[in-house]
């Protein structure tokens, strides 16, 4: 386990400095001057000369990415050109809503989406199956701004259950926490309930006609421990690599959902740094989805050996 560990993180290694290199030249080689943010529209051209040497974006760009290269070798993702904030006090005065926000996500998924699956594949073909496959059909077919509008429309302003917009972090109580964050987290949750509904729904037609389930079923135990126990588990592979996936797109796919609920986290701050061409944000930003992705296909990877005791590293 510990040398498949090893291999796995010396195997990352290659792909990030890939990851880095290109988002680089990328941002280098496409239109756009952040120089001319900072000055305005009514800059002179000596102006932007001064305010791109300032920044160092006059250098060639060979030079920018060693400078670049060498400041994350010591842990520094460089300040913004924008805001002269370090990129990551930046970060992290975002991380806490969208982490809440995946977090909450994930698990009110997990939570509706696995026994929709379960059920559908225990009742296939039955109203309940159609019934559960034409939701999550529904589910892929509306997209999220629209769901989000709609929850707002219906829960905030004319049931008036909970605020419209707005984060509030979780050491300012469960209840202002859960009530800012259970719209935006449903209306994340739309297009992922549907996903794994359908994939642990296929998972579990797989394997509710082994012999293993019918022993079980023939041994007297509950249609409950049949399914959740014995099916659930042997099907649970392919869905946990959905989840996972799942999860580390939700870290880097919160825009829309972020943007319709004003939550103050990275999606926004991705937006502001695209159209503000903040380089070392931009950079930042993208190297940090990149490595969450490598450690969830790790402990995703980890996680099999945990539901199928067959799998050996």
């Amino acid at each position: 386990m510990i040398g498949y560990l090893v291999r796995r993180v010396l195997a990352a290694i290659p792909v990030m400095i890939v990851v880095a290199l290109f988002v680089f030249l990328l941002l280098r080689l496409t239109p756009g001057d952040p120089a001319a943010v900072i000055a305005g529209d009514m800059a002179t051209p000596q102006q932007l000369a001064d305010i791109r040497a300032s920044l160092g974006l006059d250098q060639p760009i060979y030079n920018q990415f060693v400078t670049w290269a060498g400041q994350l070798l010591t842990g520094d993702f460089g300040t913004s050109l924008i805001s002269r904030t370090p990129v990551l006090t930046l970060i992290d005065q975002r991380l806490e809503p969208t982490i809440s926000l995946a977090l909450v996500t994930i698990v009110l998924t997990v939570l509706i989406a696995v026994p929709m699956g379960v059920i559908a594949a225990w009742r296939h073909g039955s109203f309940i199956d159609n019934l559960v496959m034409s939701a999550s059909v529904l589910g892929f077919s509306i997209p999220v701004f629209v769901i989000g509008y709609i929850l707002i429309q219906v829960f905030a302003i004319n049931l008036r259950l909970v605020p419209v917009q707005g984060f509030a972090s979780i050491s300012d109580g469960i209840g202002p926490f859960t009530q800012r964050i259970i719209l935006p987290a449903l209306t994340l949750s739309s297009i992922y309930i549907a996903l794994i509904a359908r994939m642990t729904r296929a998972s579990m037609l797989n394997v509710l006609g082994e012999d293993y389930v019918r022993t079980a079923r023939a041994k007297g135990l509950s249609e409950r421990l049949v399914l959740f126990r014995h099916a659930l588990r042997n099907a649970a592979v392919p869905i946990l690599t959905v989840i996972g996936t799942g999860f580390a797109l939700m870290i880097s796919g919160v825009v829309v959902t972020e943007s319709v609920f004003n939550i103050p986290g990275l999606g926004r701050l991705t937006v502001d740094a695209i159209l503000a061409r903040d380089y070392p944000v931009i950079q930042a930003l993208i190297l940090l989805t990149s490595g969450v992705y490598v450690l969830i296909n790790l402990l995703i990877d980890l996680s099999y050996a945990l539901m199928d005791p067959r799998i050996r590293y």
